[in-house]
């Protein structure tokens, strides 16, 4: 059974940054894709980034600049780097793992507050 861990969550006050970790177990198989997705009380669930295996990126229009994402050397753990984080953030943030074949898993969230 795959599992996807998150940590790194907090609150912090605006302007600051939190990294977010996403660690996959309970497979040898490779992620094809592992992005971020956030939601907000009272919002949908909104992609954030993604990073496929080859390491190529994608970004919402609304953290290009401020988050980075990156694949572990192990490839089946993803960070977020969240910086010049504003308060309209503040979400939970899901880690989802795209395999080869169409399988996908969620992590069980984790929360992010941003203090103005």
């Amino acid at each position: 059974q795959v599992q996807l861990v998150e940590s790194g969550g907090g609150l912090v006050q605006a302007g600051g940054s939190l990294r977010l970790s996403c660690a996959a177990s309970g497979t040898s198989f490779s992620i094809n894709l592992m992005d971020w997705y956030r939601q907000a009380p009272g919002k949908q669930r909104e992609l954030v980034a993604g990073v496929s295996s080859g390491g190529r990126t994608n970004y919402a229009d609304f953290v290009k600049g401020r988050f980075t994402i990156s694949r572990g050397n192990g490839k089946n753990v993803v960070y977020l780097q969240m910086n010049s984080l504003k308060p309209e953030d503040t979400a939970v943030y899901y880690c989802h793992a795209l395999f080869l074949g169409d399988a996908n898993y969620w992590g069980q969230g984790t929360q992010v507050t941003v203090s103005s």
